[in-house]
């Protein structure tokens, strides 16, 4: 179990009644959630209990069919971002990854990242084309600060290297450094240990906790690996046909016999 941060703080994001349809199907059903600053939350259950469609809507893949999302940077106002585009709320301050990795293979370690810094660039269309002072500074900048973000989840070695030659591990740490150039206060994790060795699961898990202490970003994750979940989160929902079964802390999760039925079994066990 982490080390808990100050709890006194207040939410960062604030899910209320969300609601999701597809055509007769409710993937979601009226779910509120929150996540206080510098938290790390974890979302679980079973396949199919609605964990991604959550993701989504958060992040504006989907626009929920009703309830309301609001997010509260730190030190500033809160805002309701139900439905926004994808863009507006990277901006905002909400990065993401994704269960199946989506960085482009033919770029380099450097330049994923220096992707994700593309939404907090000043320079307009004929700033770029002309490469005035300012411009060239800040590409400087961009690739400076991209450096240093993947020396900060252990890939300095592999800046050069195309993504698609990076170890699997090494891949799912990339896509967390280019979520990270948005500089974002939340990150959402989407099963960033699916397929990932046991050596591999323990960086990750140094990883996790090292982003909060250090960066002072909160978390929101789902994540099928149990040990996973129990090492670096504070709280857990537990979700289950679209429907909040259970919240509370690891030691509480892992005794709630409703959890224990609908999803953990015997396996949360060993």
């Amino acid at each position: 179990m982490p080390q808990t941060f100050p709890q006194n703080k207040g939410s960062v994001l604030d899910i209320v009644n969300l609601t999701m349809n597809f055509g007769g199907l409710r993937a979601i059903d009226a779910v509120n959630l929150h996540v206080k600053q510098w938290e790390i939350v974890a979302l679980i259950g079973p396949n199919g209990a609605g964990k991604t469609t959550i993701f989504n809507c958060i992040t504006g893949l989907y626009k929920p069919t009703a309830g309301d999302i609001f997010i509260q940077p730190p030190g500033r106002k809160r805002k309701r971002v139900t439905g926004m585009k994808i863009h507006k709320i990277t901006k905002r301050g909400m990065a993401r990854t994704f269960q199946n990795i989506r960085i482009f293979s033919n770029m380099t370690a450097l330049e994923n990242v220096m992707i994700g810094r593309h939404c907090r660039t000043k320079a307009g269309v004929w700033e770029a084309v002309l490469k005035n002072k300012r411009t060239r500074k800040e590409e400087k900048d961009i690739v400076s600060q991209s450096y240093n973000i993947l020396a900060k989840v252990g890939l300095t070695q592999a800046v050069n290297e195309l993504a698609k030659n990076l170890p699997y591990g090494a891949q799912r740490r990339l896509e967390i450094a280019r979520a990270m150039a948005t500089e974002p206060f939340l990150l959402l994790l989407d099963e960033p240990a699916a397929g990932m060795n046991p050596y591999e699961t323990k960086e990750l898990d140094e990883l996790i906790l090292r982003i909060r202490e250090e960066e002072r970003i909160s978390i929101l994750m789902i994540e099928h690996d149990m040990k996973l979940v129990m090492s670096v989160s504070d709280r857990i929902y537990v979700m289950d046909y679209g429907e909040k079964i259970a919240e509370g802390s690891p030691s509480e999760i892992r005794e709630n016999h409703v959890v224990i039925k609908a999803y953990l079994g015997e396996e949360f066990d060993a």
